[in-house]
């Protein structure tokens, strides 16, 4: 900032006024100063400008996996409302090994963020309470334990309810639920769902008909290929998420089986047969969330709310064994 000050014949002072675009630099300096910028190649220290301000210009988000539709479209919407502000996002992917979370949240944190918006993999939070002090933390489609904070989550046991009802109603009483872990508690709660709906019917539930491991194509194959070894295997096959959903479809082609799939994903609706989903609404979902985040930078003090559910909606087509329609 000193060699351009001195190059364009003003004072540091004047060089970050133009950088941060004040009003009140006369055009003849302006055009001076931006001159030296681009003679020098001059570049910001924006880790300096951090330590100055004693807080970064950007919001992390940490979600478990970036290529899964549900998540990658919670970021953008993330990114959206950011970028309306001037605020950057810091994007992490933190995996399915509950290991990882607090090494990658920790590097994230340091930057002295204004707000995380994240997606949990482990059980336990409690250690984030010391970041929460200073940091604003909202959670997304997970809720925390061991900590109270932001939460925004989706109704999902009523959505697999609604799904394992409609097949059900189908005449199907062999139904699979394929998850890629039941770990996190979103898909307990959709694991919930399925077996309520189950009960309300009165059809037993098997233990032998829940898929835990369809983490890949791999994996969703070699699930579907024991789902299948039963003396009596699924007639319908209920998917706990966009990502199993995506990786069933080649395994299960020629079974004959109908499938309602958790979350919407692009080109389901075009797909022979067109999938029947769960739709959930994950922009919503992050433009709830980043504007929570600069809420509560902007003040701190407020209490958390309880909860906030995000409602669901069974969109039929024709996997599931409707007719199509029109």
């Amino acid at each position: 900032m000193q060699d351009v000050a001195l190059r364009a014949g003003v004072s540091p002072k004047t060089v970050s006024r133009v950088f941060n675009e004040d009003p009140h630099v006369l055009p003849g300096t302006r055009s001076r100063v931006e001159d030296a910028m681009r003679e020098l190649n001059y570049v910001p220290n924006v880790l300096a400008r951090t330590f100055r301000a004693g807080r970064s210009s950007s919001i992390g988000v940490a979600v478990p996996d970036l290529v899964d539709p549900f998540f990658a479209s919670v970021v953008r919407a993330v990114e959206s409302v950011c970028s309306l502000t001037g605020i950057t996002t810091l994007v992490t992917s933190i995996g399915d090994d509950p290991a990882r979370e607090r090494p990658v949240l920790e590097s994230l944190l340091r930057s002295q963020l204004r707000g995380l918006i994240l997606a949990p993999v482990s059980e336990d939070q409690s250690w984030l309470s010391q970041w929460a002090e200073h940091t604003p933390i909202v959670f997304v489609d997970r809720a925390p334990v061991g900590l109270g904070a932001d939460t925004l989550v989706e109704d999902d046991r009523l959505g697999a309810y609604l799904a394992t009802d409609h097949l059900l109603g189908h005449g199907h009483t062999r139904i699979g639920f394929v998850a890629d872990t039941t770990h996190p508690p979103s898909t307990r709660r959709r694991l919930e769902g399925y077996r309520a709906a189950l009960a309300d019917k009165g059809v037993s539930f098997d233990e032998h008909l829940v898929a835990e491991e369809a983490n890949g194509r791999q994996r969703a194959a070699a699930e579907v290929d024991r789902l299948w070894r039963d003396p009596e295997p699924p007639t319908a096959v209920f998917s706990s998420n966009a990502r199993v959903t995506m990786d069933l479809i080649p395994a299960l082609r020629g079974r004959n089986v109908a499938l309602v799939g958790f979350g919407d994903f692009q080109m389901a609706d075009q797909l022979s047969p067109p999938v029947t989903v769960v739709r959930q609404d994950p922009v919503e979902l992050g433009r709830l969330a980043a504007t929570r985040a600069l809420a509560r930078f902007a003040d701190s003090d407020g209490r958390h709310e309880p909860a906030t559910v995000l409602p669901v909606s069974l969109v039929l087509r024709e996997s599931c064994g409707c007719a199509a329609s029109g």
